[in-house]
Order: structure tokens, then C-alpha cells, then sequence
């Protein structure tokens, strides 16, 4: 019998990122027991990766920006694969938590009103983007981990979960995990859990992910019987740092963009005039000099090619490159020198100046950038009801990244973090009101040590894998084979590749003991970033067409029939399939189907007809 601690709340929130701590808020202003329990430190989420602002129509710059404009903007960027219910909620609320926000203390960029100063992004018809600087994220997380603390929510950081306990009916009741500095376990009991664990970029090579981005949240809320949809929806970034290549897959915020930056390629050509698509030419500059007067006066033009949404502009990029005229090291130039004097640069993007001058020797104030596609954010995930967050599991909640549907097929920039504080209040909510009407719960001791005697399991061979080489052939498969680009041959290799992985990640041997050892953590995490792996390549070869961060070469265009479902996967008994890594569910397990999208109510049908 191995020993553990245990620690019991009404409420606990698995990710202390942005989603994460709007919810323990929420939850705490109702009255509950409420913990955060995270995997690095607090302060440490990759929320603080977000750096250019959180999309909100609130009128400020733009006056005739309203709801239903954020609302057409997010369902057109997503190719109209989200949950229209998300993202009507997103966009009615979103200014109202950006104001909470000042409220709670942060501190925004200004008008010369002295209003909440909104930056232009990628997708969005008017100018709605509340900003810090380029460091928008940072100063959310500041905010919210102030508010959380002052209201005395409890903290439990570098706790590695590795997965969530049931009760005989299967609803959610707690989880196990182990602190990872001392290697002890540890259990949480809680009467409802909300999964805030943000997202999956570290299966593949260049990620802007930190090392927590292994999609925990998301394989152990299939492992416990939830429905992810939409796995195959990866977005690439545009514009990640592509030299040194110790640095490669840093993010360059889409403010560079928003506030002037233009795309070159290696002739010097401003190409993304040569890849507006129907969709959107109607509101798209058709000429550098019309893009350049939409800068200098907003009212006097259409919007620059360069702020299309991301996934139009990825794909362009990635195609100068294979067309030959990338970048030295395989990017393309993105250039602000040239659009703003060096005093504005280091004062509206200073992170972007100091990140370029110290880590690559680039003055962004005097050269170009060397940029292209990382993976950067997975628009599918758990599915959830769009009111409460619920999944379709009792007791379990999801928020944020974690969370699937809102964004559809690809997320406009800025939406990601307005989308944190709208869902993560909800999840807190949902959760809450859902606690409130249980009893206390009980843990099922044999659930317990069943997980720790997996993850232990490794230390008891001799010989065997090492999980870095794994890991290693993980990120180049999905790297080369369910990249930006995809094929039928290829996902169907990748799939065969992943199970080759599985079998060995079953073998891995470790040495040292548990405490403070990183191989050990990153077996723990193997598991996980093989599910997503599998759920997303199944996703991407079921969908046979190009839709949003779904792009398939053999299948270029959108099909109209499936742009009316989501692909569902899902493990019919998960409880009684232990075969997989460390005692999970087998990833061959996982099943995926398409299921039909809910129709749009009329009313908000017309919003598009008006549109067109």
C-alpha cells in the first residue's frame, strides 16, 4: 500500500493559467472550498504567452464596433465550425470582463480620452484588442493571481496530476498526482473539477508552447469518459522566431502586425496581396498604397492583407517558402523598421525589442525579422455545454484551451484571452452550483493505487526505452506529418508511428527515484502527448478538406457537408481498458465519428446575410 497526502475542497481547478484563475475566483466569491493546483509555478502560465491584447467590442476606437460584429468576425474566422452558442456568449461579455479587469487593477494602454486603447488584429473588422504594451498577457495573469490571492484561495504549485478519480456512477470526484520537486504523491478530493490545463504544442517540434503544453487536460478527460471534438484544428502561428534555432518557435506577436508590419519575402515583394481569398476580399486592401493609407487613417481604406486571419496567412507564408523564396533560414521577413520610427517601436512593442536584440542580435528598429509558422494553439479539445462549461462527463468542467468549440477551426488572435476570463467566470459558475448539490464524496482507495503503481512501474525495470528518445520521435513525426501541411499517406504513417510509440513508451526504464527527477516527468507526460497525438491525426484524416487549421493537400478546399459537423472521439469504456502508458486507456482504443453542428438560431443567421 503506497502512501499519499490527501487534501479535500468543494471546487478544485486543475491550471492556474488565465481560464484557471477566473474560475477559482468566481468560485470563491460563491462561498466555496476552493484550491488551484498547477503543474510549474504560479505566475507561470502560458497565458503570459498571449502578448497582444484580448479581442472585446468595446467601442473605444471603433464606435460602431458591437457584439454582433465579434460574434460574425469569430464564426467567419473559424470557418463556421464553432459552437455558435461559445461564441454568441464570447462576444457579449467580453467587454464586461475586460472592465472587471481594470477594476481588479490592471492597467491598460490609453486613447488620449483616456479610454481603453484597442489595437487592430488579425480577422477582426475593427480595431478591438485591450492592450499592455505587448504584454497583455502578463498583466491579466498579474491581475487575476493578485485578486486570487487577496481573496484567500489556496495555491498547490509543481503538482504533476496524472489522473482523475470517479465514483461508482462516473462522476468526477478528485485526482492523483505528485508534487514534483519530492517525487511523494498526493490526492485531491473535490465534489467538481475544472480542467484549465491549457494546450498540446509540445508533440511537435517548433512550438511557441512552453514544456507544460503536453495536453494533460485534454487525454485525461477522455480517459474519463469526456468527448473531444476538433482535435485535427492546429494552429500554426504565422510568425514564430525561426533563428538561432535555439530559440526557434518563440512567438512574435501579431501586434507587430496590427501595428504596421508588413510580410516580405526574399525579392523584397509584399506577397500577401497574392493570397487574399474570396472570403475576404471585399474588406482586404487590393494594393500596398490602399493598405498604407488603412494605417495612416483607418477610415480612409480596407485592412492590410497582413491582418487576415492566421490561418489564411500561415498557409501564404509557408507557400513562398516552398516556393524558394523563404528567408536565409526558412522563414520570411517581417518588417516594422520601415512602418514606424524606432521611438514607437520600443515603446508600443518592448518586449518584441528586447526578445529580437537579445536573443537573435536583431534590432527590429533598424532590420527585419526572420518569422514563420509555429504550432501555436489547438482550437479543438473537450467538449463542453457553452453555458455552464460542463462536459459530458458529471462533476468535470473544462475552460479555456482545454476547452473545444469556441474557436472553430481556427481562433482570431486576441479572442484567446477574452475567451479565458468569459469561460473561466462561467466554469466557476458551473462548477460551483454543481458542488453545491453534492455530498460529500468518497475516494475509491483501489483507483488510487492503481495509478501510482503505474507510474512507479518504470523504476521496476532493468532495462528498457528512454522516454527523451521517444519524445524526441514523437515531435518529428507530428512535426513532418501533421504539420501545416497534410496528406492522406502521410496521417495514415503517423498513425502507425504513434502506435509504434505507445508500445515503446509501455517500456520505459527509469533510474534515480522519484524525486525531483525530470525523465521520470516527462514519462508522465508521454501518455498524454501521445493521446493527443493520436485524437489529432485521426481528426485530420477523417476530415477530408482544407478547412481553417485543417489543411489537407489532397483535399484543398472546403467541403460544404462537412463543414456542418465536428469530429467526436471518444473511448467507450475507458475504465475497463488499462493497456495503454502508465495504466491508461490504449490510444487504439479511441474512436472518432462526425456529429451533426446545432443550428444556428435565425437571428443570428442574418447577421451573416446582412453581412454579404
Amino acid at each position: 500500500m503506497h502512501e499519499y497526502e490527501t487534501h479535500d475542497f468543494d471546487v478544485i481547478i486543475l491550471g492556474a493559467g488565465g481560464a484557471g484563475l477566473r474560475a477559482a475566483i468566481e468560485a470563491r466569491a460563491m462561498g466555496l472550498r476552493t484550491a488551484l493546483v498547477c503543474k510549474s509555478l504560479l505566475g507561470k502560465a502560458h497565458t503570459v504567452m498571449a502578448e497582444g491584447g484580448m479581442a472585446a467590442a468595446m467601442g473605444n476606437v471603433y464606435s460602431e464596433d458591437n457584439w454582433e460584429v465579434h460574434f460574425r468576425d469569430t464564426m467567419r474566422g473559424g470557418k463556421m465550425l464553432n459552437n455558435w452558442r461559445m461564441a454568441e456568449l464570447h462576444a457579449k461579455e467580453a467587454p464586461d470582463r475586460v472592465r472587471e479587469l481594470e477594476e481588479w487593477g490592471a492597467i491598460f494602454d490609453r486613447t488620449k480620452d483616456g479610454l481603453i486603447l484597442q489595437r487592430d488584429f488579425g480577422g477582426h473588422r475593427y480595431a478591438r484588442l485591450a492592450h499592455v504594451g505587448d504584454r497583455t498577457g502578463l498583466e491579466l495573469i498579474r491581475t487575476l493571481q493578485q485578486k486570487a490571492v487577496a481573496d484567500g484561495i489556496e495555491v498547490f504549485m509543481e503538482c504533476k496530476v496524472l489522473r482523475l478519480l470517479r465514483d461508482e456512477q462516473g462522476a468526477v470526484n478528485g485526482m492523483v498526482g505528485y508534487w514534483r520537486p519530492s517525487g511523494k504523491f498526493v490526492v485531491f478530493k473535490a465534489k467538481s473539477v475544472v480542467l484549465a490545463t491549457g494546450g498540446v504544442g509540445k508533440s511537435w517540434m517548433y512550438t511557441s508552447n512552453s514544456w507544460e503544453g503536453t495536453g494533460d487536460g485534454h487525454a485525461m478527460a477522455l480517459w474519463a469518459g469526456a468527448d473531444l471534438i476538433d482535435m485535427e484544428c492546429i494552429q500554426f502561428h504565422p510568425t514564430g522566431m525561426v533563428w538561432p534555432l535555439s530559440v526557434r518557435g518563440i512567438l512574435v506577436t501579431e501586434g507587430v502586425r496590427g501595428d504596421g508590419g508588413v510580410l516580405r519575402n526574399s525579392e523584397g515583394n509584399r506577397f500577401m496581396f497574392d493570397y487574399i481569398p474570396p472570403m475576404f476580399q471585399a474588406e482586404t486592401a487590393d494594393s500596398p498604397e490602399e493598405a498604407d493609407r488603412w494605417y495612416d487613417d483607418h477610415a480612409a481604406g480596407r485592412r492590410p492583407p497582413e491582418l487576415l486571419p492566421r490561418d489564411e496567412v500561415a498557409r501564404s507564408i509557408n507557400a513562398e517558402v516552398k516556393a524558394g523564396r523563404g528567408s536565409p533560414h526558412g522563414g520570411v521577413f517581417l518588417d516594422i523598421a520601415s512602418r514606424r520610427s524606432a521611438e514607437d517601436i520600443r515603446r508600443r512593442l518592448p518586449s518584441m525589442y528586447h526578445q529580437f536584440k537579445e536573443l537573435a542580435g536583431v534590432d527590429i528598429t533598424a532590420e527585419a525579422m526572420e518569422v514563420g509558422p509555429t504550432c501555436h494553439y489547438i482550437m479543438g479539445g473537450v467538449r463542453v455545454d457553452a453555458d455552464s462549461t460542463a462536459t459530458t462527463v458529471a462533476g468535470l468542467f473544462a475552460a479555456g484551451e482545454v476547452a473545444g468549440g469556441m474557436h472553430g477551426s481556427n481562433r482570431l488572435g486576441g479572442n484567446s484571452l477574452s475567451d479565458l476570463i468569459v469561460f473561466g467566470r462561467r466554469a466557476g459558475i458551473g462548477a460551483s452550483e454543481f458542488a453545491q448539490g453534492r455530498s460529500d464524496v468518497t475516494i475509491d482507495e483501489g483507483q488510487v493505487q492503481e495509478v501510482i503503481e503505474a507510474a512507479i512501474a518504470p523504476f521496476e525495470r532493468e532495462s528498457g526505452e528512454n522516454p527523451y528518445e521517444i519524445q524526441q520521435s514523437l515531435q518529428e513525426t507530428m512535426q513532418s506529418l501533421v504539420g501545416i501541411i497534410r496528406t492522406g499517406s502521410e496521417l495514415e504513417d503517423a498513425l502507425g508511428k504513434i502506435e509504434e510509440l505507445e508500445d515503446r513508451a509501455a517500456n520505459v526504464a527509469l533510474s534515480g527515484g522519484t524525486k525531483y527527477n525530470p525523465g521520470w516527468n516527462l514519462t508522465t507526460d508521454l501518455p498524454s502527448m501521445l493521446t493527443v497525438s493520436r485524437c489529432t491525426a485521426m481528426g485530420a484524416l477523417e476530415r477530408k478538406e482544407s478547412r481553417g487549421g485543417q489543411t489537407r493537400n489532397d483535399f484543398p478546399t472546403p467541403d460544404p457537408e462537412m463543414g456542418k459537423v465536428n469530429f467526436v472521439e471518444r473511448i467507450a469504456d475507458p475504465a475497463a481498458d488499462t493497456s495503454g502508458v502508465g495504466g491508461t486507456p490504449s490510444i487504439r482504443s479511441i474512436t472518432v465519428q462526425p456529429e451533426p453542428i446545432p443550428v444556428m438560431p435565425a437571428e443570428l443567421q442574418a447577421l451573416f446575410e446582412e453581412a454579404h
